[in-house]
């Protein structure tokens, strides 16, 4: 009770800051053994959007924040209105979503008239319906900048020179999604590693490596980074030995790299022995080897 005394003031200026709401009790739940109550405090906080974080529209159409910059650097309309938003115009094509620009264009249509749209996935509204909103949407004051083709000539933010192509612009539901960059951020330097193939374990939570996956390989070959590579492939995955060797070479302040066999080769040598696969490794050179062979 005294504890609770001496904390009484703080409790009072804490209500005073912040809202609190009881969202929900449970009861009933399994505890441990041995716990005679169990009391979980969830804790809502606002979270500000930052370069990285997941948003999506309603089309599948998702993505992450790239950049974010002053409102005033943004991209405006002729009578001056800022655009919130700019999308890459590479998400459309291949994914063949046409859905996100329609939304766009029926949008901005039903904003300028005043009415909500519920609009069926495969019954939906008609091409020609949209053209005969944007008509209508054109002649309603503060939506001159409407066209019929739903695209509008946007002037640059930091310049203020007009683009050279007209740009879709309208209105759509853009959502945040719950992958925020600050939760999954992580670096690891050593740590654990599988006892299989010997490489780093993934995820945060076993406080793993970063994927080195092919197509991040393929960056890699494209530049001619051989030695990165082989870095990256060896001694900093699962050369076993490799890993000791440049340890020590690291310590000695030398600065070269022996690069032995990757542990998952093994694996997969072990893995086609199982399927009945006689594989050594070694032998014969290639050129005896074709000699024998003819």
């Amino acid at each position: 009770r005294e504890i609770i005394a001496s904390y009484e003031h703080k409790f009072a200026e804490l209500e005073l800051e912040r809202e609190r709401a009881i969202d929900r009790v449970e009861s009933g739940d399994d505890i441990d053994p041995g716990i005679i109550k169990q009391v979980k405090v969830y804790i809502a906080s606002k979270r500000k959007l930052s370069v990285g974080d997941k948003m999506a529209g309603r089309h599948g159409n998702k993505g992450v924040v790239a950049r974010i910059v002053p409102e005033e650097d943004m991209p405006f309309l002729a009578d001056g209105t800022p655009v919130e938003i700019v999308l890459n115009p590479l998400g459309v094509p291949s994914r063949m979503n046409v859905g996100q620009v329609l939304e766009t264009h029926l949008g901005v249509a039903a904003k300028a008239l005043g009415f909500k749209v519920a609009t069926p996935v495969f019954d939906g509204i008609k091409e020609k319906q949209i053209r005969e909103y944007l008509h209508e949407a054109k002649k309603k004051e503060g939506f001159s900048w409407v066209q019929e083709t739903g695209k509008a000539r946007l002037f640059d933010g930091r310049t203020g020179d007009p683009f050279d192509q007209e740009v879709v612009v309208g209105h759509i539901y853009m959502m945040k999604l719950g992958h925020l960059v600050a939760d999954k951020i992580h670096a690891r330097a050593v740590g654990p590693y599988s006892l299989v193939t010997q490489q780093p374990l993934g995820g945060k939570a076993q406080y793993g490596g970063q994927r080195f996956g092919e197509m991040e390989v393929w960056a890699l070959e494209a530049y001619g980074a051989a030695y990165t590579l082989q870095e990256l492939l060896t001694v900093k995955s699962d050369d076993v030995q490799g890993r000791t060797r440049i340890y020590e070479s690291i310590v000695k302040g030398d600065n070269s790299l022996e690069a032995g066999t990757p542990e998952s080769f093994n694996v997969l040598i072990k893995e086609m022995q199982s399927l009945g696969l006689d594989v050594k490794v070694g032998g014969q050179a290639p050129s005896s080897f074709l000699e024998n062979v003819a």
